[in-house]
């Protein structure tokens, strides 16, 4: 039986080097929902936070939906690398899940946008934050409670 290999990622590896600011958006196998408890947005913060440590970055905000997640997230050194941030990620929530939620994974990949220079950071975060008020999961975005950034104190905007 022939092994099912996943696909390469479309952007240069060399595109996600060092001072620079990724968008990443990731989704759940079957869009099952998990992100809905305190329980595994606690334990995904902390791995999230674990990973952004290891591979230099921040998180200008991120944002767990029930069957989704999105990330803002900068490069802090010449050497920080986003790409291997999100595939760590990845491998360690995936490992999480296999041993807290059966059945349950991520789906193969994940989709990214690099900005550019002239894109406004604050728009794209309060764009973030704006999708469970547009999915109609709350009134106003300061009440979902599954969302954090290591940059901003949501709490003062």
């Amino acid at each position: 039986m022939a092994s099912i290999r996943e696909q390469k990622h479309r952007l240069s590896p060399a595109l996600y080097l060092g001072r620079i600011i990724v968008s990443f958006t990731a989704g759940v196998a079957d869009r099952t929902p998990v992100f809905n408890g305190a329980k595994v947005f606690h334990s995904m913060s902390q791995i999230f936070i674990d990973s952004l440590k290891q591979w230099k970055c921040d998180a200008h905000v991120y944002l767990f939906m029930p069957d989704h997640c999105h990330f803002l997230i900068q490069g802090n050194t010449d050497d920080s690398n986003l790409l291997r941030f999100m595939k760590d990620f990845k491998q360690r929530s995936g490992y999480w899940f296999s041993k807290n939620m059966a059945g349950i994974s991520w789906q193969k990949d994940f989709y990214d946008h690099i900005l550019r220079k002239d894109e406004d950071i604050k728009k794209m975060v309060y764009y973030i934050l704006g999708n469970p008020l547009r999915k109609r999961l709350i009134d106003n975005w300061k009440e979902y409670p599954f969302k954090g950034s290591t940059i901003y104190d949501f709490e003062k905007w």
